[in-house]
């Protein structure tokens, strides 16, 4: 293979029903990050049905250029569509690095496009350089349930992929400015080739509950919270500050919290502007994934608890007494 023939860093554009995903704009940025080093575009390949206002969205995030497959098979995700279109364009453009973030769609769809092209696939990375050496991309992520981290090279084949999780990256600022390159795709997938069909779409969460990798407040518990129904003091403190409630580890493991509102290596990584880390002992698993947070307010009886070491708030006390003070506060201050 000769790789010299490879150029760029493409990102995957998820949209899901006209929404591009959060974690396309992390990835925007980071491929910009690895574009700059190694002297290349960031290319962005999106697909769906009307779709133009989505590319114009992504030119504002960084993409220099925009690949867009718009056609009413591609409305809905399918993993046999999309795998076709995107290997069809792979095989044609040749990207030296290709970006997906590390979503229900993405860790369906990437492993079936780097078997088709025959390169390798890092699933799951949180961050990402480039050696100097080589140039090659060095991706890292958690392994053996977070205790160590693993950093991977694809030397040998191209393009270079890897899923990366939603929250490991800070979102670029938007730039209104950036001039436009936008490439229409034929499409070449009949559609007795596709053998699923999207019939509805059920909501996984209700609709006043924030996603975590979203929410600007997140107010976590731990195995300190005693069980399940103590959380809802810590749901009283999210609601009062528009945020959601998040757990460690431990509370999804005890059956407290389902695993979707689980912060660290083996569930979600988060940067919330405030998180709240109540009752939790701070494990480095659990502090890997929130430690990007723009400001951590720890609530812990235990004054030793290595959670005060990340913390830029500490309070020293019981949460059952701190949360609903805090509450009764924050309200009478609302009212007032």
């Amino acid at each position: 293979m000769d790789l010299s023939q490879y150029r760029n860093v493409w990102v995957f554009a998820e949209q899901r029903q006209g929404v591009i995903t959060p974690v396309v704009r992390e990835l925007l940025g980071e491929g910009r990050k690895l574009a700059g080093e190694i002297g290349t575009d960031v290319c962005a390949i999106l697909l769906g049905r009307d779709i133009g206002c989505l590319a114009k969205e992504l030119i504002c995030y960084g993409a220099d250029k925009v690949y867009v497959a718009d056609h009413p098979l591609l409305e809905n995700y399918t993993t046999d569509a999309y795998t076709k279109v995107i290997t069809d364009a792979i095989q044609e453009y040749r990207p030296e690095i290709v970006l997906y973030g590390a979503t229900h769609i993405g860790r369906d769809l990437a492993p079936r496009i780097a078997a088709r092209v025959n390169t390798g696939l890092t699933a799951d990375c949180t961050a990402l350089s480039v050696d100097e050496e080589s140039g090659n991309v060095v991706w890292e992520r958690p392994a053996f349930g977070g205790n160590l981290y693993a950093q991977i090279l694809c030397s040998e084949t191209r393009p270079q992929m890897g899923t990366c999780r939603p929250g490991a990256f800070k979102k670029p600022e938007k730039v209104m400015d950036n001039k436009p390159e936008i490439i229409m795709e034929p499409i070449h997938t009949p559609e007795n080739e596709i053998r699923t069909k999207v019939i509805d779409f059920i909501k996984a969460c209700e609709d006043n509950d924030i996603p975590l990798q979203d929410a600007e407040v997140i107010v976590s518990g731990g195995r300190g919270m005693k069980n399940g129904e103590n959380f809802k003091v810590l749901k009283e403190l999210a609601d009062v500050l528009g945020g959601t409630v998040g757990c460690s580890r431990a509370a999804v493991d005890s059956g407290w919290m389902p695993q979707s509102k689980q912060v660290g290596q083996t569930g979600t990584t988060v940067t919330p502007k405030i998180y709240f880390a109540c009752a939790i002992s701070g494990a480095v698993q659990h502090v890997a994934g929130m430690s990007g947070s723009g400001t951590i307010v720890a609530i812990n009886k235990d004054d030793t608890a290595p959670i005060f070491e990340v913390a830029d708030y500490g309070i020293v006390g019981d949460v059952f007494e701190i949360v609903p003070a805090l509450v009764k506060e924050l309200k009478a201050r609302q009212q007032g």
